[in-house]
């Protein structure tokens, strides 16, 4: 496993993380507690050692499948988690920003994680109006200063959001997520150089583009209606399934996994510090890890 410094945290993290959205319950399945013991178990093998999940991904559900597979070796691992929605339902959420109200999802958020402190807490994907809510950054810095959360950052919505990134030092965040991947090369514009004038780590979220660089998947390919795939729009994923497969004839080397190639292209650039793609079984945490190997040294985050 590679490891690097997320930005100016002190935190040093595994190159590949993992991400837990699919076991909120949006990704076609469910999951008992013995198959996240199992992802988790392996990725600790492997030498990941972060995880990253949100409040939302159910009602805190997949924090509750992760604090007891984690449970005794907490010190092993870096958790990031974010705050900023109410669950309803799969698929449906309302954004609750108010200072008061993060601080419960916070408490919350500790309980079902089964810990004493977030290592990194992130704003999730907000509208900049929330983002500059009166008294939101000076109550997560109370909490910082309460030992509750160790590091601050900045999960932004839109992969174009400049303006919350090039806030990140004012409001005390340390890292930013993002989505980036091979298909969808939005960060390096704006958001990229920014982070890296801020000494920012960064987090690339869906780095396979939801499963359409993993190799699985032809134009024309269709999800359960309990896949969140399944609310894109039909045309538009065609477009990026076609992209994809022109990607893997004229980029993909010769006999190299295409699943692997992609998450060691986000890997490459010297903004990212990590990917944290989904894996929904042991053998996708092995497919994950093994990217590392497709990385060049050199990284100036390389811990």
């Amino acid at each position: 496993m590679l490891y690097r410094k997320l930005g100016s945290t002190g935190l040093k993290i595994s190159a590949v993380g993992v991400g837990t959205w699919q076991f909120g319950g949006e990704w076609g399945r469910s999951y008992e507690q013995s198959e996240a013991d199992a992802i988790l178990g392996r990725a600790s093998e492997l030498g990941i050692n972060l995880i990253d999940t949100a409040e939302c991904y159910g009602d805190h559900l997949s924090e509750s499948l992760i604090g007891p597979a984690i449970r005794g070796r907490r010190s092993d691992w870096v958790l990031a988690t974010k705050f900023g929605h109410h669950f309803h339902g799969p698929f449906s959420r309302t954004d609750v920003y108010d200072p008061q109200d993060v601080v419960r999802q916070l408490e919350a958020s500790l309980k079902a994680l089964q810990t004493d402190y977030i290592d990194l807490y992130q704003f999730h994907s907000g509208p900049d109006a929330e983002f500059d809510r009166d008294g939101l950054w000076e109550a997560l810095a109370r909490q910082v200063e309460a030992g509750k959360i160790r590091h601050l950052g900045i999960s932004i919505g839109s992969n174009r959001n400049v303006y919350q990134t090039s806030k990140a030092s004012e409001v005390g965040a340390q890292a930013i997520q993002v989505v980036y991947n091979r298909l969808d090369r939005a960060p390096e514009e704006e958001v990229f150089p920014s982070c890296e004038a801020q000494e920012l780590g960064v987090l690339a979220r869906v780095p396979l583009a939801s499963g359409f660089l993993s190799g699985k998947y032809k134009p024309g390919a269709t999800f359960p209606s309990d896949d969140v795939r399944s609310k894109r729009d039909r045309d538009d994923a065609d477009r990026l399934l076609r992209e994809a497969e022109e990607i893997k004839r004229t980029e993909v080397p010769e006999g190299v996994d295409m699943a692997s190639w992609a998450l060691a292209w986000c890997l490459r650039h010297p903004a990212v510090t990590a990917v944290i793609p989904g894996c929904k079984d042991v053998a996708q945490v092995e497919a994950n890890a093994a990217a590392v190997a497709l990385v060049p040294a050199g990284h100036p985050q390389d811990a």
